[in-house]
């Protein structure tokens, strides 16, 4: 696989593969060391319809009262929801967040968070998503939305 560059793609510093298209491009991007690597998120399906991935909930994912970090929920949430825009987009088409919200409605301090995105609209320039984050038992953590803007690139 190579990067926007034509130079071979280098794994993440965490071994995490960033998920990529049939055609071995990257749905988001080439950099080697996101911030999805640096949270450990692995993208298990991404499909139209449906974006799933996990996170690691580790002591760097942790606000001070030693529960998973709001932030690091939205940072999951928009990359799933970023993928799902993306699956379908030609490579000169970007999804990038526009806006998101979060509802914390569950506290987690370890174990593994799983996101599951689904499209509520997809339009031409903007995408709307829903994200579910839940714990291992399957209970609801943070229930979020997020409007991606379709921007073209030059490549």
């Amino acid at each position: 696989m190579e990067d926007g560059e034509g130079k071979p793609r280098q794994p993440s510093s965490h071994g995490t593969p960033e998920p990529t298209r049939p055609d071995g491009t990257p749905y988001l991007g080439t950099r080697p060391d996101s911030l999805m690597a640096t949270l450990g998120i692995t993208v298990t399906e991404a499909s139209n319809d449906r974006v799933v991935a996990t996170m690691p909930v580790t002591t760097g994912h942790l606000q001070p009262h030693g529960i998973l970090h709001g932030g690091a929920s939205v940072a999951l949430a928009e990359t799933v929801a970023s993928i799902g825009a993306s699956v379908g987009l030609p490579r000169t088409d970007r999804a990038v967040g526009l806006e998101i919200n979060a509802n914390h409605v569950r506290s987690v301090a370890t174990g593994t968070v799983t996101a599951t995105a689904t499209p509520l609209h997809r339009g031409r320039r903007t995408h709307v998503w829903t994200v579910e984050i839940r714990d291992g038992q399957g209970r609801m953590v943070c229930a979020s939305r997020c409007t991606l803007a379709i921007i073209t690139t030059a490549l």
